[in-house]
């Protein structure tokens, strides 16, 4: 199978802005498009194929013809055909609401899917941009239940300025927020489960105040301070440079100023491509694709050789 790409699923939001389109190119008709899911099978989003001779067959089907010659042999023995990460950009013109997601055990429990690890390479941010990740110092239960009644949990955040190419990773049960004026890529696990805990008293476009999940919240978050999140990774050019490697997924950045033949043969998962930067070509034995600044490409499993032809790139390339 040659190297898939799939229709952007365009998501308006209360936060969102014109970003996906002025930076990114995407088709966005709205002033409030938040999010274009790159790659996604969650129920009701599922992504559809647009290039080539499998153009307008979804991911859901092929993963289910194809198995683990899309997935992997060990992808697909450990997560049968749910594809296993949800891939996006998030254009944040306003200040997200503060939220965290439940581990695989609770998301399990609550909700039959799977938690929510995550992780943010930022593409954009306006001067002094900034994202909310975890508290500012240990707090107990009780501590963080009086600040929701006193109005007063912002003062037991910690913030986080950002310039292009800050990353973070976002452990499920850590409190966080993408701040307005970040333009980011997402990585995470397959799972739309989010406990809202603040969203400074917005109203949505009927007028109510959008559902908050105190309650729920309680048993999920982490209280301690950790410096856990902030990802210092090499950027060595035309080499593959580490940044994540968690159990949901594996994470690579490419800086690339000349085109590059990575050998997969041991590689038993598929391969995404997110660009964030300049443009290129990625093939396969069976043909290629081009992708640019805010596009995202699927090459399946059985491959054993991926070149990606460019004179200038930055890549994020993701694997199980």
């Amino acid at each position: 199978m040659y190297p898939l790409k799939f229709r952007p699923i365009l998501k308006e939001r209360l936060w969102g802005g014109e970003k996906l389109r002025d930076v990114l190119g995407k088709p966005i008709k709205s002033e409030i498009t938040g999010e274009s899911w790159e790659l996604s099978t969650v129920q009701g989003d599922i992504s559809v194929i647009e290039n080539g001779a499998l153009q307008g067959t979804s991911l859901q089907e092929l993963i289910e013809s194809e198995k683990e010659h899309l997935l992997g042999k060990s992808v697909y023995e450990r997560f049968g055909t749910e594809f296993p990460i949800l891939i996006k950009f998030i254009d944040a013109k306003k200040d997200l609401s503060v939220q965290l997601h439940p581990n695989d055990e609770l998301a399990k429990q609550r909700h039959n899917s799977f938690g929510k690890t995550e992780m943010w390479y930022v593409m954009d941010a306006d001067k002094d941009a900034e994202l909310i990740v975890g508290f500012n110092k240990d707090v107990t239960k009780e501590e963080y239940a009086q600040s929701l009644e006193n109005d007063s949990l912002l003062d037991l955040l910690n913030y986080e300025k950002v310039t292009e190419g800050d990353t973070f990773f976002i452990n499920t049960g850590k409190i966080h927020a993408i701040g307005a004026g970040v333009l980011l890529a997402e990585i995470q696990q397959t799972s739309d489960v989010t406990y809202r805990i603040f969203d400074f008293k917005r109203r949505d476009k009927n007028g109510n105040l959008r559902e908050l999940h105190t309650e729920q919240a309680l048993d999920a978050i982490d209280y301690s301070r950790k410096d856990d999140f902030k990802i210092d990774y090499p950027a060595a050019i035309n080499q593959v440079n580490e940044m994540v490697n968690c159990p949901y997924f594996k994470t690579n950045f490419l800086n690339l100023s000349e085109s590059l033949k990575l050998d997969v043969s041991q590689r038993d998962s598929f391969t995404i491509y997110m660009c964030v930067g300049g443009a290129l070509e990625v093939s396969n034995t069976s043909g290629s694709a081009q992708i640019q600044k805010g596009e995202t490409v699927l090459v399946p499993a059985n491959c054993t050789e991926i070149v990606l032809n460019t004179e200038g790139a930055k890549v994020l390339e993701v694997t199980i």
